[in-house]
């Protein structure tokens, strides 16, 4: 996965943690791009605030239910609970997970994955074959699964 850069120096709380959202969206799609994060004003450094953020990546909105909680380590430092309200499937965020896991596989026959789609967790209705090289189809289809660290295919 791509590195997406830290938020500048010198931004306000509100846009720190969208932009902080914006790279857990990234990782949720297993795919890169551009998201955009967009949290309320009133989000503030103060243990306990509950707010909706929500990101856009791809024409498709994510929203994350976020908790703010205590100061961390130092001043500075402020912890956080985001937690998505659904999964984001991506046809790239799927072919990056087949074709990462393995170097021997030659196409993968996936039925009509969309560029990308808020779905919930859990099993998909989307499958795919792996074709291994050398190797005809053999129409045995693994399930795509949503988790909250990204798509898997089993």
């Amino acid at each position: 996965m791509p590195e997406y850069p830290e938020a500048p120096d010198g931004l306000p709380f509100t846009e720190i943690v969208a932009h902080e959202l914006e790279r857990k969206t990234l990782s949720l799609a297993n795919a890169t791009g551009k998201p955009a994060g967009k949290c309320p004003d009133e989000v503030s450094s103060k243990a306990g605030t509950q707010v909706t953020c929500t990101v856009s990546f791809k024409r498709v909105d994510v929203e994350w239910n976020v908790t703010i909680g205590d100061k961390g380590w130092s001043d500075s430092v402020v912890e956080y609970q985001a937690v998505p309200q659904t999964g984001l499937l991506t046809r790239e965020g799927v072919a990056r997970i087949i074709f990462g896991n393995n170097h021997e596989i030659d196409y993968a026959l996936c039925n009509d994955i969309p560029e990308a789609m808020a779905v919930p967790f859990g099993e998909t209705t989307y499958e795919c074959e792996e074709v291994w090289k050398g190797k005809e189809p053999t129409a045995y289809n693994q399930k795509v699964h949503l988790t909250d660290a990204g798509p898997r295919v089993y």
